[in-house]
């Protein structure tokens, strides 16, 4: 009877057929045959009986198959990738060990070409071909940094005063919520009719920005702030009682007005990055610095630019708020007669909805609204802050708020003339922070652009509620402060659904802005809004000049090194010098499978590892020429050799990682550009430095089996 053998060839075969049916099954029955698979590559291992080149293959068949169900080529590469080790791992020489050593480094360094490829093919300006199919499916670029190849930075202020307005703002409107609750008003809170019966028995005032003081008519009703609604707000607010008899003030406290400050900052750099990413400029990068936004953008498009300063810009902040019906601009608050004729400012009357009536019929008021005109000389934002200004003479309370509609031309619907206004509540009902989706589409009756937005679970319910109760009344929607629309609410809307449209206009310039207010409600809002401080534009020559010093330094230094390790070390000093230009290699490789901006710093931190690699080099071949001294043999003294320097490489690459992480969490802009090349090519240093060279010394003393090893001068 013939012995059984895991190796035997009809084994192999067995194998080799389950790993094909593994990856043509259908996925339901291919995860038996995968279980069945590891099954036997295990009791292979446990009995040593299976060799581990057909581990590696079977491997190699299963991330096939894994992979291509999300990326065929990815699953190409892997799946190649690992049949070069395995191949190697075969070859008739040295031991099973060393093969399968080489045969990693064989599967890195490719792994590493297939990376650099598309940078080499930039880098070169096309002499090195990259075929398209290759380009669309390996998006790793290590792209030039602006003080490279110039480009614009610009410095972005992020208005945290108004994220901690915003934050008191929703604690104000919740505080309001629980007194109409205590009062036993309805639940209803989108029912202006509910609004107005609490303001007559209690008022929340907003007069500083981290401030609330609640105002009661009747000094008695202060009880109603009894402990339950104490606790509820002082987890975030302190509290006092008064000033006044009838009044409770409450104040956020400063360490939760620190983190707002903080997290303002923190979503307003990602959001930008977002935007800025959604534009498909990968080569940008995005920081933060204290309550600053910097945004470095490499290049000399200036139509990209404006592009960039035109979507960063936009808050993105979507509102909808309910009209009130208030007669804010009515005479004798409003006197109209007093209001120089200079300012271009009108007061008009409207009828508009205000509700249902007992019998469900509607109900209509008439209210007085303000509209002005821009002058010939300003802009429509010139014209609105004029706007503004004369509006915050008229104290509105800290509960409401005028918004602000654009009014076009009657004879040129594409012409903006001014302004007019919305006398709204200030709390949101429902705000961008809902929306999971965002979709420019055309109209219905295709004479137009409109966005479609997409509301979540929580939005769309509250959006549901508010309709439902606020029937025949103006929902406006407001959008970076401004009225994009008003329509009224007739019926309750379900669904979580609702519709910007894009007003006027050509049908161009309707799709691009839809397109736009797409991007920036799909980026998120930002937290706060962000004025730009400076904008500085670096030329081409600039860049040129200092990438041609940066690498002609580098080059130089590079050469010099290696040239000194080959005269003084010979032939092991060609082995360090073919280790520290992997080592280079592999951290390009690195930083563009990061998708990193190579910057004046990083080419430092490049040539900086150089030296520290050639260190490690150093330290090896010295300890064994010492043992060569003693009277050793070469396999010996490369034994002890790597053994004795590798206490000495470890506690300096040690070191200097943890210099490298430091400054990475410390640093910004261009000295985290260098920490982060820096502490990569530790990584990359040690694994050519100790693990690839050591490959070559043993291929030497157990393969070539030379009687002399030649490291330099005589030991």
């Amino acid at each position: 009877m013939a012995k059984f053998s895991f190796s035997s060839p009809l084994v192999r075969g067995a194998w080799f057929i389950l790993a094909v049916v593994a990856t043509l099954l259908p996925q339901t029955q291919q995860l038996l045959a995968w279980a069945l698979m590891v099954g036997v590559v295990a009791a292979g291992i446990l009995l040593l009986r299976l060799r581990v080149s057909t581990v590696l293959f079977v491997g190699a068949a299963i991330s096939v198959r894994r992979l291509q169900l999300d990326d065929i080529f990815t699953g190409m590469v892997v799946a190649s990738l690992i049949g070069v080790w395995a191949l190697i791992s075969r070859l008739p020489m040295m031991d099973n060990a060393w093969r399968m050593k080489v045969g990693f480094v064989a599967a890195v360094v490719l792994g590493a070409a297939v990376v650099v490829w598309p940078t080499a093919n930039m880098l070169s300006n096309g002499k090195i071909p990259l075929p398209r199919y290759v380009r669309d499916r390996v998006p790793m670029v290590l792209a030039k940094g602006l003080d490279l190849q110039g480009g614009m930075r610009l410095v972005y202020q992020v208005e945290v005063e108004e994220a901690i307005g915003e934050k008191r703002n929703n604690i104000a409107a919740e505080m309001g919520q629980d007194l109409a609750i205590a009062f036993g008003f309805s639940k209803e809170q989108g029912r202006v009719e509910e609004k107005r019966k609490l303001e007559e028995k209690v008022k929340v005032d907003l007069p500083e920005s981290a401030l609330v003081r609640i105002r009661f008519a009747d000094k008695n009703d202060r009880a109603k702030l009894d402990d339950r609604f104490q606790k509820k707000f002082t987890a975030e607010m302190s509290f006092i009682l008064g000033p006044k008899d009838n009044e409770a003030t409450f104040k956020i406290r400063q360490d939760v007005e620190t983190n707002i400050r903080e997290r303002a900052v923190t979503q307003a750099k990602e959001t930008v990055f977002r935007r800025v990413d959604e534009l498909g400029l990968r080569e940008a990068a995005v920081t933060s610095r204290d309550e600053d936004i910097i945004v470095e953008v490499p290049g000399q498009n200036k139509q990209a630019f404006d592009d960039i300063k035109e979507i960063i810009r936009r808050t993105a902040r979507l509102e909808f708020k309910m009209e009130d019906t208030s007669d804010f601009f009515a005479p004798p608050k409003v006197d109209p007669n007093t209001i120089p004729a200079t300012e271009r400012i009108e007061i008009r009357q409207d009828s508009i909805p205000d509700g249902l009536k007992e019998k469900n019929e509607k109900k209509y008021t008439t209210i007085h609204f303000a509209q002005i005109t821009k002058l010939d000389t300003e802009s429509m934002e010139e014209c609105k802050k004029r706007f503004r200004a004369w509006i915050d003479t008229l104290g509105v309370p800290d509960d409401r708020q005028v918004g602000f509609g654009i009014v076009p031309d009657p004879d040129d619907v594409n012409k903006e003339i001014g302004w007019r206004t919305y006398y709204l509540f200030r709390r949101a009902e429902v705000t961008g922070e809902h929306i999971t989706n965002a979709e420019a589409n055309p109209n219905q009756d295709k004479q137009g652009y409109s966005v479609s937005l997409t509301f979540n679970p929580v939005g769309s319910e509250r959006f549901e509620e508010v309709t439902g109760a606020n029937i025949n009344r103006r929902f406006a929607i407001i959008l970076d402060d401004k009225v994009d629309s008003a329509p009224v609410i007739q019926s309750k809307i379900g669904g979580g659904h609702a519709q910007i449209s894009m007003g006027a206009g050509d049908q161009d310039t309707q799709l691009l802005n839809a397109r736009k207010l797409e991007r920036v409600l799909r980026s998120g809002a930002l937290p706060a809004q962000i004025s730009q401080k400076s904008e500085t534009t670096i030329g081409p020559s600039l860049g040129r000049d200092a990438i041609d010093q940066g690498l002609k330094g580098m080059v130089v230094g590079t050469a010099l090194v290696l040239l000194f390790m080959f005269i003084y070390y010979r032939t092991a000093g060609l082995v360090a010098d073919g280790a520290v230009l992997l080592n280079l290699f592999l951290q390009l490789a690195i930083l563009a499978s990061f998708g990193a901006t190579m910057t004046l710093p990083g080419i430092a931190g490049l040539a900086l590892t150089i030296g520290i690699a050639i260190d490690a080099n150093v330290l090896i071949n010295e300890r064994i020429r010492e043992e060569m001294r003693t009277g050793r043999s070469i396999r010996a003294a490369i034994d002890a050799g790597y053994d004795k320097a590798f206490t000495a490489i470890i506690d300096g690459h040690v070191t200097v990682a943890i210099s490298g992480l430091i400054l990475m969490q410390y640093g910004s802009g261009p000295v985290k550009g260098f920490a982060v090349t820096l502490f990569i090519g530790i990584l990359a240093s040690l694994f050519t430095g100790v693990f690839c060279t050591r490959l070559v010394f043993d291929w030497w003393a157990r393969g070539a089996k030379v009687k002399r090893l030649n490291i330099g001068a005589e030991f």
